[in-house]
């Protein structure tokens, strides 16, 4: 996934918007009710119950594990002895004491930046199939998809060398100059080599021991942002409060500043399910996805295990029941339909038209239901706290709202929790909101709890 984790558009193209405080009455609003989910409704019905904590994996760019307001929220591996550089868990990650980082290698490097999927295929394809008449190909589903990343490529290149002269003269100021220099290096530039450094083959699925276990590594704002939606403590006064009061965040760094690779995101899967999580969160997504069935086999790994997954629906604001975000449920070649999947769309504090945030991806099949991903105040590296806006926002809330049910209903499975969630969403109807995901809704943890309640009841 590229920086346009959460947008702002200026000249035509999105880099990250970031505020170091939060906006004045914003502070938690997607706590409490109106547009938000309720949570703090949800919590007073439930302040004579017992929890039992529950491990969330955060699938992203890596978690500041030492952030003030994550103290006593980070996963540790009951099997593994911190620092002796040995596996003692013998799973094949060495020290994976919180985590795993699938960006690094086994000197402690780590990778920051990568290229799109897109520029990635146009590069391994160009010699292939440059000059080539499609007409003369036997299947040309390949041809194809080379054609459409080329043009994509150049299309934003040619969008973006209209203002290499800007650069030089320092017209933008430093956040807008990083993204276009590091589109121009790293994320559209077809000849730089973005795994040279890790040292395996991405499309080798069975080189599964590379990385290292720095789950923060060199920029982790955006997966500390979300894990501190899930997790942060509640009513320290400190930032916006987690969702979830009583959670473990397992950090598994998988997404670069720029498109993650399928093989990593399979593997991440497979590594939270194996070592505990019982919900994934995945804020990430592309366009482009080469290796689609293996990173399906491990999802329905996930599924079968009874593992939630909860994936943000992207932030190009539009229809993806007709263009996927990667992964989705749309093209699903096992043909399996996946019982513990669900995709979230940003939703704001305002009413109305206004209630889907401009940017947010939307699908009345693929997209499941909203929840807040507008002014999010939350937790960012170095105990500090940013605002922040995106889907990428929006999963971590439903990640944390499926948590905290589970871990005051734990006899329940998360399939049930899920079909919870989604019956028990605010439905809003008299405008378009209804036609934007399957519930027309945005999650409601008071009427979640209520019912969850009901059926823990119902069987005891």
């Amino acid at each position: 996934m590229n920086t346009a984790k959460y947008l702002l558009i200026v000249f035509g193209f999105s880099i990250p918007q970031l505020f170091a405080q939060a906006i004045p009455g914003t502070l938690n609003w997607y706590n409490g009710d109106g547009q938000g989910m309720y949570t703090d409704q949800a919590y007073k019905m439930l302040k004579n119950k017992k929890s039992q904590p529950v491990v969330v994996a955060v699938i992203d760019s890596g978690v500041d594990i030492e952030h003030e307001d994550l103290q006593g929220k980070i996963w540790v591996n009951p099997k593994e002895i911190p620092g002796n550089k040995i596996d003692d868990d013998k799973n094949g990650y060495v020290d994976d004491v919180h985590g795993w980082n699938f960006l690094g290698n086994a000197n402690g490097e780590n990778q920051e930046n990568a290229r799109l999927e897109k520029t990635r295929i146009y590069a391994k394809l160009k010699d292939k199939y440059d000059g080539v008449d499609p007409a003369t190909l036997f299947d040309d589903t390949e041809y194809f998809m080379y054609a459409n990343a080329k043009a994509e490529v150049e299309g934003e290149l040619e969008n973006l060398a209209q203002y290499k002269e800007g650069l030089a003269n320092g017209q933008f100021d430093a956040e807008t100059k990083k993204y276009i220099e590091d589109q121009l290096n790293y994320n559209l530039n077809i000849y730089y080599d973005d795994r040279s450094l890790i040292g395996d083959n991405p499309d080798d699925f069975t080189d599964t021991h590379y990385g290292n276990n720095d789950v923060e590594g060199p920029e982790a704002l955006h997966g500390t942002h979300v894990s501190g939606i899930i997790a942060a403590i509640r009513g320290n006064g400190k930032g916006g409060d987690g969702v979830a009061d009583n959670v473990k965040i397992m950090s598994v760094r998988t997404v670069p500043n720029g498109d993650e690779q399928d093989k990593d995101v399979a593997l991440a899967i497979r590594y939270a399910v194996d070592n505990g999580a019982q919900v994934i969160n995945m804020s990430f997504g592309k366009n482009y996805s080469p290796h689609q069935y293996e990173v399906y086999q491990a999802m329905l790994y996930a599924d079968t295990n009874g593992v939630l997954m909860i994936h943000a629906a992207g932030n190009d604001a539009r229809d993806v029941d007709v263009q996927p975000n990667f992964p989705t449920s749309r093209y699903n070649f096992l043909e399996v339909p996946f019982m513990n999947l669900l995709t979230i769309g940003a939703s704001t504090r305002m009413t109305g038209d206004a209630m889907v945030a401009e940017f947010s991806n939307y699908g009345a099949e693929t997209v499941d239901v909203f929840a807040p991903g507008l002014e999010i105040y939350n937790t960012v590296p170095q105990s500090a706290y940013m605002n922040l806006q995106g889907t990428s926002m929006a999963a971590p809330m439903v990640a944390g709202a499926a948590a905290m049910l589970k871990s005051y209903f734990p006899s329940l499975s998360m399939w049930e929790i899920k079909t919870i969630l989604l019956e028990t969403a605010t439905v809003y109807t008299g405008f378009d909101f209804p036609s934007k995901s399957v519930t027309g809704g945005i999650v409601n943890l008071k009427a979640a709890v209520k019912a969850c309640d009901k059926a823990f009841k119902s069987r005891n």
